[in-house]
């Protein structure tokens, strides 16, 4: 199976290994352009190649040529590119680690591999160490410090996998179980439920009538490719890419106390049972129970659960309401009040931060309005990038207002959603922004966002975001630290004193809910809803299947305790057009 993301990524990976071994400049950007093109097809690729019109199919599509097409008829049928195979062979397999390094490209990786032996992350670490990395022409002592902060955060970020990749795996497997004969009950526990940023293993709790069953199609689904265990009430399996997957078959009585403990988190849980024992109980995976005050597992002595079906039948006993996963950390969900107005997937109706053909998204400003309504939204502000992001093909001052124009008019055509002319404005490392107040002022919405010198100092970067976050023409900041998860860093500001700022600019602080960015974290919401910040949370849409984020956002929303009063997207659109227009 070769899907669009399939092809894409080899057509990628052949770009930087033609970098990495010196090819000329214009093979390089070739197979970079057809992987862009590939990305934003929505047509099946893979299809196509393999139909008998296959050749002068692909070649029709503009920005695949000949060659490109027969790459991906090959690999549509053997799963492989010679091409490809022969690049592999001849760049060193540590390289590839060595590229995962935050802020070295293609070509600074060759030049470390050719004039300094580097190939491996074990080379370039030792390089550091023993100078060679120093003795290079242009590679001065900050760069190297750069070079050592990101692989020390790189391991730091450790073998996890995004929220928005995990997601969707888990997501299958739960459809796939719940296709097994006998298999009553699915869900996914850990942290995954709990909507952490990043992901370890996944967890999968199932009831069922036949554990036999359920165990045997678990360990021999598609694409297992080692099992670790092999019961019938615990089995685990590592997939393709790596990540383990543990299954735990459980009694249908036992189902909210298994699916509880499996939750988490750990901190949630011991405050759980330190609560139980003050009470005379004990909590388990399979219950709780009252204490008869004899060691060892109290259902092994056949003592009755007082509350075990359901995860609300336990917190009740434990005179709790129920506590939403998102907020079992142990940190103060016992003491405060659970909000009854959590901000939920189905409250969002506006999304205020997404970019059309106009910049470097993928769709027309037609085409996203029918996607965005599609989606459930009701109001869509088109906010393409500004004149400093040349390489997100930004909108100069003359293009702008005839994109807001063009904006305009389409809204006076598409029914059913109302479309607002906006820009993603760069905000400079001064804290300027990227054009003069009266082109902001022409403008529906402004979202103010930092996408260069991400490696300021804190009080800098304090200063370029606070000086935005108070700027009169500002709706929102836009992922105010500028970080990709597991990758770069991004700015650290004194989030407090963002959130002063914020709310003395009448603006709002935006959770990217962009699965490599989650920008505004957990944390920051925390902080800024308990000043009384405002909120948006938005999708940064290049694409249709990017409204789809909108999950990740929320569930980020809800870490922080995002109560629907606090989020933007949520309010009546009259309201949010009343607000957004009070700063135009």
């Amino acid at each position: 199976m070769s899907t669009n993301e399939d092809i894409a990524a080899i057509f990628e990976e052949l770009a930087i290994l033609l970098e990495l071994t010196g090819a000329n400049g214009f093979r390089v950007n070739a197979h970079s352009k057809v992987a862009r093109v590939v990305e934003g097809l929505t047509s099946d690729l893979g299809e196509l190649a393999r139909s008998d019109d296959a050749l002068k199919s692909l070649e029709a599509i503009d920005g695949i040529g000949k060659s490109s097409a027969q790459k991906i008829i090959e690999f549509a049928a053997d799963g492989s590119v010679k091409d490809l195979e022969t690049l592999r062979a001849s760049v060193p397999g540590g390289l590839r680690e060595v590229m995962k390094v935050p802020g070295l490209g293609p070509r600074t990786v060759r030049r470390l591999w050719q004039e300094a032996g580097i190939e491996s992350l074990d080379d370039l670490e030792a390089g550091i160490e023993d100078g060679r990395l120093e003795a290079l022409p242009r590679m001065g002592r900050k760069t190297i410090d750069n070079i050592r902060e990101s692989i020390e955060f790189m391991k730091t970020a450790g073998d996890r996998r995004r929220l928005g990749t995990a997601m969707p795996i888990a997501e299958r497997l739960v459809e796939m179980m719940q296709s097994v004969p006998g298999v009553r009950r699915v869900a996914y526990a850990g942290s995954l439920r709990r909507g952490q940023e990043t992901i370890g293993d996944l967890d999968l709790l199932v009831t069922t009538d036949d554990p036999a069953a359920a165990s045997k199609a678990f360990q021999s689904q598609p694409g297992v490719t080692r099992i670790l265990v092999a019961g019938e009430t615990k089995s685990s399996v590592r997939l393709e890419d790596g990540i383990q997957v543990d299954l735990r078959v459980v009694p249908e009585e036992v189902w909210g106390a298994a699916l509880m403990y499996f939750t988490g988190s750990k901190d949630h849980n011991v405050a759980l049972r330190e609560r139980a024992i003050g009470r005379g109980l004990r909590l388990n995976e399979y219950g709780l129970f009252p204490d008869d005050g004899e060691d060892g597992s109290p259902q092994s002595r056949g003592v009755v659960a007082i509350a075990s079906a359901s995860e609300s039948e336990i917190y009740q006993a434990l005179d709790l309401p129920w506590i939403p996963p998102e907020l079992r950390v142990d940190r103060d969900e016992f003491e405060l009040d659970v909000p009854e107005d959590l901000i939920t997937v189905e409250d969002i109706r506006a999304e205020l931060h997404s970019h059309t053909t106009a910049s470097d998204g993928r769709l027309t400003i037609e085409e996203l309005a029918v996607a965005a309504r599609t989606a459930g939204r009701t109001v869509l502000a088109i906010t393409d990038h500004s004149r400093s992001s040349a390489q997100a093909n930004g909108l100069d001052e003359d293009r702008l207002r005839r994109h807001a124009e063009a904006i305009r008019e389409a809204d006076g055509k598409i029914e059913g959603i109302r479309l607002l002319a906006g820009s993603e404005v760069d905000i400079h490392a001064d804290g300027s922004l990227d054009y003069d107040d009266d082109v902001l002022a022409m403008l529906d919405v402004v979202v103010a966002s930092p996408h260069a010198s991400l490696r300021q100092d804190p009080d800098a970067a304090t200063a370029r975001l606070c000086a935005a976050a108070r700027h009169p023409l500002v709706s929102i900041i836009g992922h105010p630290t500028g970080r990709l998860i597991g990758t770069r860093k991004g700015l650290e500001p004194d989030i407090e004193a963002l959130i002063s700022a914020a709310i003395e600019g009448g603006t709002a602080l935006e959770i990217n809910a962009n699965p490599y960015r989650l920008d505004l974290r957990d944390t920051h919401v925390r902080a800024a809803v308990d000043a009384g910040c405002l909120i948006s949370i938005n999708t940064d849409a290049h694409r249709a299947e990017h409204l789809e984020f909108i999950r990740y956002g929320v569930l980020t929303g809800r870490r922080g305790r995002l109560r629907v009063p606090g989020c933007l997207n949520a309010w009546p659109d009259d309201r949010l057009l009343e607000w957004l227009a009070q700063n135009r």
